[in-house]
């Protein structure tokens, strides 16, 4: 399959990822903040993995209720986690900052008549701060990422991997390998801070790969190969990260895994909020869940 590389459309697309690669790292976070949010206890006074995790599926869920696409989820969680590596945030501002980085991010992938009012976006997340409070946390958070919005996620580079491979395989296989699965699978894997630490280009990877091992896609093996050696990613990075992957696909498919929760925007989606709204904002969905392993 390694021969079908070799076509015009293959190498454009080979062109497209060389650039997104060159870039992978300029809007990344910072690890070592990362780290230190890790292993900081949970007492109330600061942030915390827990506290950035249940604020990632909050934005997981707003997503899913104005029916935007996975690239404002995936970019808002960039934003977020750059924003929290880099400053020391107080549990009791998150919300905005969470809230902030979603609106940067649906103003800058969404169309524009799609994009929400700021006071909407407040009213049903159902948190207490005004309008010009989120403002002002716009300015903040613009200035602390240097006016940076746009980035390179893993996302861009799961949708060239799969466009890469996706064609070249028989009809019968290609329902196999859908990147709607890819997205719902990177989704989960953005609601664990962890994953923020590895390069986008390993993270999309490392979730294709799992795929082809899963759907047991074998004719796969060696195209992952040529894209690993490509993406001068190491085997051990890859084989590392795939691990960690897989370990987090078969939590989120347990039963004992707490799911984003897209009831509350339900809930609070009624009576005289509802008359306020704009009708385009009634596209609630149920949220993806992770498909069992296939044989």
């Amino acid at each position: 399959m390694i021969d079908t590389l070799v076509t015009s459309e293959a190498q454009d697309l080979l062109h497209q990822l060389n650039l997104l690669l060159e870039q992978e790292l300029k809007c990344q976070p910072k690890a070592c903040g990362l780290r230190l949010i890790e292993t900081t206890h949970d007492n109330g006074l600061r942030m915390t993995a827990r506290l950035r995790d249940f604020e990632v599926k909050d934005l997981l869920s707003l997503t899913q209720f104005f029916g935007f696409n996975t690239e404002t989820f995936s970019l808002s969680v960039n934003l977020l986690d750059r924003f929290l590596a880099k400053m020391k945030v107080q549990p009791k501002h998150l919300g905005c900052v969470g809230l902030t980085c979603f609106y940067l991010a649906v103003k800058a992938t969404e169309e524009e008549r799609n994009v929400p009012l700021a006071t909407d976006l407040i009213r049903i997340s159902q948190y207490k701060f005004t309008v010009f409070d989120m403002m002002r946390m716009e300015k903040i958070v613009l200035e602390k990422l240097s006016w940076k919005v746009k980035a390179t996620t893993a996302l861009n580079l799961l949708h060239l991997y799969h466009s890469l491979i996706y064609e070249n395989l028989p009809s019968e296989r290609q329902r196999l390998f859908t990147l709607e699965r890819l997205e719902t699978n990177l989704k989960a894997c953005h609601c664990k801070i962890g994953f923020s630490k590895a390069k986008p280009s390993v993270l999309a990877l490392s979730i294709l790969a799992v795929e082809v091992q899963e759907q047991k896609l074998h004719e796969l093996t060696d195209v992952v190969e040529f894209l690993q050696k490509h993406s001068k990613i190491s085997i051990r990075d890859l084989f590392c990260w795939k691990e960690f992957v897989s370990k987090c696909l078969a939590e989120y498919a347990s039963s004992k895994c707490s799911k984003p929760n897209v009831q509350k925007l339900k809930w609070i989606v009624s009576g005289r909020t509802a008359r306020q709204l704009k009708h385009s904002y009634y596209r609630i969905e149920h949220l993806p869940t992770i498909p069992e392993t296939g044989s």
